[in-house]
């Protein structure tokens, strides 16, 4: 078998790859909706892999692994790794989770991820508010994660939140020393949606990036007592392309509260550092940006050899993006806590991807399934109506 194409189209909002083959069998690869304007960065790569089995998973990826790095590049390179699995997996009859060592379990826990509610202002009852819908969902969440600080609206709502020129750019620009105000806060509005979820909800803070190293300790240390899931990309983070894992390493040691970070992150090479350091307790690398399902599943189990959890991102990865999702979840090692779940935004997604659960998740978790591949496909016909324009021979 032999790859004969490489394509990219947007779907909606979310990109998807697409690899063709001489033997009639395609793959497909999810891209976060985030980026849009991906499409070159993924057909960078079309004449490296052209005429390699497809099979060769990590064959092929050798060819174009080295070629890329933080987002988009790393985005492009994943997409194609998940598109070659599918295939590979198609090609044996198999679900890609028997090609990756088979299951650890059957059904894989998920948090709230892309369900998220508006909130109504930025005041300690409004998140409790929030949470509280969060909580009310037919997904019946067992974790739920709430942005807070730099990673929500109370820099920019928040009067004197923080010593700093407030950013008219988007992406999470803030970076400062919190105010006290800012900082008690803060811990308020954490105190608020701990006392809606209590011991029944486990409560994920998204922090940042942009805390500095003494309000992140201050931070942490204050809702020791509150037992929360974790806090998540305090220093760095969302479109910051380095690590600082002694800065993390600073923190984890001076608290209990978990603290998170990956999601970012292109490559196990760029992972060593904060898990031989133990610098965080928790990683949590997106297998649309970390270079794929093995990349993450190795990831994972060198986490698990120095006491690290794994807690998947994929907000913004879409239905493509869940399967992959699902079938590299199932094959982790028991450090594995939940991945981030991601929705489909239009509605009409739905009704072009076939082979998902009805409904997806319930009370928590998402049944693995066994088809071939990544297990679902598109409905051509139906999808064919929402290809943009150029694109109509994405499906040929």
């Amino acid at each position: 078998m032999k790859i004969t194409d490489l394509k990219c189209t947007v779907i909606g909002n979310y990109p998807i790859v697409r690899i063709t083959t001489d033997a009639g069998i395609d793959g497909f690869g999810p891209v976060e909706s985030y980026k849009p304007y991906i499409k070159p960065h993924v057909l960078f790569y079309r004449d490296m892999i052209l005429g390699e089995d497809p099979t060769n998973v990590e064959r092929v990826m050798q060819r174009i692994r080295r070629m890329a790095s933080f987002k988009p590049w790393g985005s492009a390179v994943s997409a194609i790794e998940i598109a070659l699995w599918d295939i590979a997996g198609k090609a044996a009859n198999l679900p890609i989770y028997k090609l990756l060592g088979g299951k650890v379990r059957d059904k894989v826990r998920v948090y709230n991820g892309a369900i998220r509610f508006p909130m109504d202002g930025v005041e300690p009852q409004h998140f409790a508010e929030n949470v509280a819908k969060m909580k009310e969902s037919k997904e019946n969440f067992s974790i739920i994660k709430q942005g807070i600080s730099f990673h929500s609206a109370m820099a920019r709502d928040m009067p004197d939140y923080f010593y700093g020129e407030l950013s008219g750019g988007g992406r999470h620009p803030n970076r400062g020393l919190l105010t006290p105000k800012g900082l008690n806060y803060t811990i308020a509005c954490v105190e608020a949606m701990k006392d809606v979820l209590g011991d029944e909800v486990g409560l994920a803070l998204d922090c940042g990036p942009g805390m500095t190293v003494t309000d992140a300790v201050r931070l942490a240390q204050a809702v020791e007592p509150l037992n929360v899931m974790w806090l998540e990309d305090m220093v760095t983070g969302d479109y910051t392309p380095y690590v600082l894992a002694d800065l993390y390493r600073d923190i984890t040691m001076k608290t209990s509260t978990p603290i998170h970070t990956g999601e970012q992150i292109y490559l196990r090479q760029n992972f060593v550092e904060l898990i031989e350091k133990q610098a965080v307790n928790i990683v949590g690398p997106d297998p649309c940006d970390v270079g794929g399902l093995a990349e993450l599943k190795w990831i994972a189990e060198y986490a698990d050899l120095h006491g690290i959890l794994m807690a998947p991102h994929g907000t913004g990865d879409g239905l493509i993006g869940l399967a992959a999702l699902v079938q590299v979840s199932a094959t982790l090692p028991p450090n594995y806590i939940a991945f981030e779940y991601p929705v489909a935004r239009p509605e009409w997604w739905y009704d072009i991807v076939d082979g998902l659960p009805d409904p997806i998740v319930v009370d928590s978790y998402i049944e693995v399934w066994d088809r071939p591949g990544l297990g679902v496909t598109f409905n051509v016909e139906k999808a064919k109506q929402y290809l943009p324009t150029g694109d109509s021979d994405f499906f040929d």
